[in-house]
C-alpha cells in the first residue's frame, strides 16, 4: 500500500519555524520526486518546493525561496520542509506528494500519491 504521511506542522508565530516530514512507504521512494504543495482556505492548491530523485535538485516558488529549505534522507524514505520565518500567508494545509516523472513542476494533475495534509497556522 503506498502511503505518504505528513507530520509536524503546527500553530507557530510569525517569524518562528517549523519542520514538516514527509514519510513515504509502498513505492520505490528514490525514482520518486517529492514535492510540497499548500492550499490555504478560499483558494488553489499551489506549489511550494520539489526535490528531485535524479540529481537531488531542489526547487522553490518565489514566496518561500531563503525561508524554506527542503531536504531528503533516502535511508529513512523522509523529506523534510524546513520552514523559517514563518508568516501569517504561510498559513495553509501542507501536503506532500510523488511524482515519478517531474515533466512539469508545479502541475498538481502530475504528482502521482499525494499524503493526507498537516494544518500549518501562523499567528501574528
Amino acid at each position: 500500500e503506498v502511503q505518504l504521511v505528513e507530520s509536524g506542522g503546527g500553530l507557530v508565530q510569525a517569524g518562528g519555524s517549523l519542520r514538516l516530514s514527509c514519510a513515504a512507504s509502498g513505492f520505490t521512494f528514490d525514482d520518486y520526486a517529492i514535492g510540497w504543495f499548500r492550499q490555504a482556505p478560499g483558494k488553489e492548491r499551489e506549489g511550494v518546493s520539489c526535490i528531485s530523485s535524479s540529481d537531488g535538485s531542489t526547487y522553490y516558488a518565489d514566496s518561500v525561496k531563503g525561508r524554506f529549505t527542503i531536504s531528503s534522507d533516502n535511508a529513512k524514505n523522509t523529506v523534510y520542509l524546513q520552514m523559517n520565518s514563518l508568516k501569517p500567508e504561510d498559513t495553509a494545509v501542507y501536503y506532500c506528494a510523488a511524482d515519478l516523472l517531474l515533466l512539469r513542476l508545479w502541475v498538481s494533475g502530475d504528482y502521482d500519491y499525494w499524503g493526507q495534509g498537516t494544518q500549518v497556522t501562523v499567528s501574528l
